[in-house]
């Protein structure tokens, strides 16, 4: 009798705890990823400066203003693919639905994206077009990008350009916007320029390389072997402008993009010539504001009234912006007119002279 009545309590309590862990799950959420607030954000590499102290802020920024109880989960991943796959995967993991990719190898992301797309997660490609099922693409028009740095060459050589020899110093090669700025910036130079007479791809966009491969191409064309050089962003235009410099070279159009601080500085000192500005504020706010509608479901049309395919995916919602050409006479207008950077942080004590006569201070 006692041995029967001991099972008969045990029986209720064990029927007890089952019914209150279910009772738990059911209310608390904590085990319910279907209520997931967190948003991923994975950024590419911290060398260039615009990703740390433009992009994240704008984006976190944005997303909580839209989104008080959502949070972001961000990683950057130092230039390193195999960081960033683990970064993604530790996202899936968590149960994270939405994640904004800025990748760095844009062709190695397919089956993660893949993967992501048949759990569920929809991933928002951010400046660069990943490859995979991807959700929606905010970047700017890149091939437009070549176009303008390609014009921005021509224009600053003048009538000297039919005559005048180019060294291209393109993009990391597992970058495709890289490519779609070369392939912008050919379809300007050939034809306008004389010829492209040393040519080549920096893995990584690393400033050191470049700077590398404009000395060989110096040491290989000679200091008047060359009247121009095509830099697809300010980064690597730093890197050239020294090797120019370290060879005593001066008086030769350089081009760049992103315009960074330094290259806006090195733009008013007379080293550099030209850059592209890309408004990075609309990009960010745009790519926070359709991640937060694919968070709960919501349509993002309007957002994203153009389509684009990629390798392995046709017709991705997508939203491209138009750039403009930055030069010395117009940064009062476009740079400093848009608080990307104020006078005084362009206008240090190393730049004074040359910014009072270029009319900003």
């Amino acid at each position: 009798m006692k041995s029967t009545m001991r099972r008969v309590v045990m029986g209720t309590a064990a029927v007890s705890m089952v019914l209150s862990m279910a009772a738990c799950g059911e209310a608390g959420g904590g085990t319910d990823e279907s209520d997931n607030k967190t948003i991923g954000l994975l950024l590419p590499e911290n060398k260039t400066t615009r990703y740390e102290s433009f992009d994240r802020p704008m984006i976190e920024k944005k997303i909580k203003s839209l989104c008080s109880e959502c949070e972001v989960a961000y990683n950057n991943a130092s230039e390193d693919t195999e960081t960033q796959k683990k970064q993604f995967d530790a996202l899936i993991t968590k149960g994270v639905k939405v994640i904004i990719l800025d990748a760095v190898d844009a062709t190695a992301t397919r089956s993660w994206v893949d993967a992501a797309a048949d759990k569920g997660v929809k991933v928002v490609a951010y400046d660069r077009l990943a490859e995979g099922d991807i959700s929606a693409y905010v970047s700017y028009d890149n091939e437009n990008i070549g176009e303008l740095q390609g014009k921005g060459l021509v224009e600053a050589l003048g009538d000297k350009a039919k005559d005048s020899e180019v060294v291209m110093i393109n993009g990391s090669p597992t970058d495709p916007n890289a490519a779609l700025f070369k392939k912008g910036a050919h379809s300007v130079l050939d034809g306008a320029v004389k010829d492209i007479v040393y040519e080549q791809d920096i893995p990584g966009w690393l400033a050191e390389e470049a700077n590398k491969k404009m000395s060989t191409a110096i040491t290989s064309l000679g200091k008047d072997g060359f009247d121009a050089v095509y830099v697809a962003n300010d980064g690597m235009a730093g890197g050239v402008t020294t090797a120019l410099k370290s060879r005593g070279i001066k008086d030769v159009v350089v081009s760049g993009q992103d315009g960074e601080l330094a290259g806006i500085q090195r733009i008013v000192a007379g080293s550099q010539t030209l850059t592209i500005y890309k408004a990075i504020k609309p990009e960010a706010e745009t790519t926070a504001e359709i991640a937060v509608r694919l968070l709960n479901d919501e349509k993002i049309d309007d957002l994203t009234p153009q389509k684009l395919d990629s390798k392995s995916k046709k017709g991705v919602p997508s939203q491209l912006f138009k750039a403009k050409i930055v030069t010395k006479e117009n940064i009062k207008d476009t740079i400093i007119k848009d608080e990307v950077y104020t006078v005084d942080q362009i206008c240090t004590k190393e730049y004074a002279k040359a910014c009072k006569e270029a009319g900003l201070l």
